[in-house]
């Protein structure tokens, strides 16, 4: 299996909201709101000092668009393989949140890793794991890379201490 790690992304909110947060996938549906903002993205896009393209921001909000969440799951539309489905198959309190795929061509597994820092923030690590043979290993993990820290930028964008839900 190959890993793919997130550079280590800080958190300005306590390790027990943000993982609260996390635990439930339908506070994740924010996410939508914010990158369909042109204000959100042209901030982001300052934010990410050069980092990130305001086409890239378009695609990340067109994906999004297109994402469905529940409590324990995320699905999504990727070209070409079709729908898949990212689900939580354990939990860690305050630790660890770990997805597998359903319905992926690839078996895909991932874990987003929580630490408390002292300044009342957290530290925070996305993994990807993929069964890739040697042709699509070659092919997909310029992409995997990309895509992970994407992810784990996206999961910084989450506004943690808002009430998600209302």
């Amino acid at each position: 299996m190959e890993k793919f790690e997130s550079e280590v992304k800080y958190i300005s909110y306590p390790l027990e909201v943000v993982y609260g947060k996390m635990a439930d996938l339908r506070n994740l549906s924010v996410l939508k709101e914010r990158f369909a903002d042109p204000n959100f993205q042209q901030a982001a896009m300052n934010a990410s000092g050069g980092k990130v393209s305001e086409s890239q921001f378009q695609s990340i909000s067109e994906k999004l668009q297109n994402m469905q969440f529940d409590e324990d799951s995320v699905s999504l539309d990727i070209n070409p393989v079709g729908n898949i489905t990212l689900q939580i198959i354990e939990r860690e309190l305050n630790k660890t949140l770990k997805f597998e795929t359903v319905n992926s061509p690839v078996p895909l597994n991932m874990w987003i890793q929580l630490l408390p820092v002292s300044t009342g923030g957290c530290k925070m690590r996305l993994t990807l794991g993929a069964e890739l043979n040697f042709f699509i290993r070659k092919m997909a993990e310029k992409p995997l890379r990309e895509a992970v820290e994407k992810i784990a930028d996206m999961l910084t964008m989450i506004p943690y201490g808002n009430n998600l839900n209302a």
